[in-house]
């Protein structure tokens, strides 16, 4: 029997094309980690209109996280039994709701639990606010309760301990309900008609 989730299962990273199609026509994860206020919702419909609109080429250190997953990925496998997953989901409330976790596993009683990797130059004291957007938001959009996220610390780009730390990050109701009312104000600033389109500059709100 598959399991709820697996039945909105919108891509695959794998083909690179259609999961980027596939992403612009909605809000992602990576949307979702920049929607701090009213204020950057703006921002973010600014970037997706009209920035790299996933013709990012990357630099240093995206080539370095993209290298380095596959390998933190595999760790979290063996240590704590969540395969690596590539697949584009889709919320079941609204299907412009998007995410890709990095890593999926379904509990005995049919819940998803989600892996989030980073590489990060610096030390963490706690998973930034940022990311814990990015977390809740696929939590939402797969239902999942609990997400494991890792992150490996390097030195010009060479890991500075043996094994990546991690910590488990709860869903949150509360926050979840503020993303969701930010993105529906995203994805009215993202409508043809939204005169705000043709005025907003970034930086022209406070």
């Amino acid at each position: 029997m598959r399991h709820a989730h697996e039945q909105r299962i919108v891509a695959d990273a794998s083909d690179r094309v259609a999961w980027l199609r596939a992403r612009s026509r909605g809000v992602t994860a990576t949307d979702a980690a920049k929607l701090s206020s009213r204020s950057a919702v703006r921002s973010a419909a600014w970037e997706k209109l009209h920035g790299s609109g996933g013709r990012f080429g990357g630099s240093r250190f995206t080539d370095h996280g993209r290298e380095r997953e596959p390998v933190i990925a595999e760790w979290v496998r063996s240590t704590h039994g969540i395969e690596p997953s590539s697949l584009l989901f889709h919320a079941a409330s609204d299907r412009r709701h998007l995410a890709t976790p990095d890593g999926l596993r379904v509990t005995a009683d049919g819940t998803p639990e989600l892996c989030e990797i980073k590489t990060t130059s610096r030390p963490w004291r706690g998973v930034p606010r940022g990311y814990l957007r990015q977390v809740w938001w696929q939590q939402y959009v797969l239902g999942a309760e609990r997400t494991l996220v890792v992150w490996e610390q390097h030195d010009d780009f060479i890991p500075v301990a043996d094994e990546p730390r991690c910590c488990w990050v709860d869903r949150d109701d509360d926050q979840i309900a503020i993303l969701v009312h930010l993105a529906e104000e995203l994805l009215l600033a993202l409508r043809p008609d939204d005169p705000a389109r043709s005025v907003y500059r970034p930086g022209a709100l406070a």
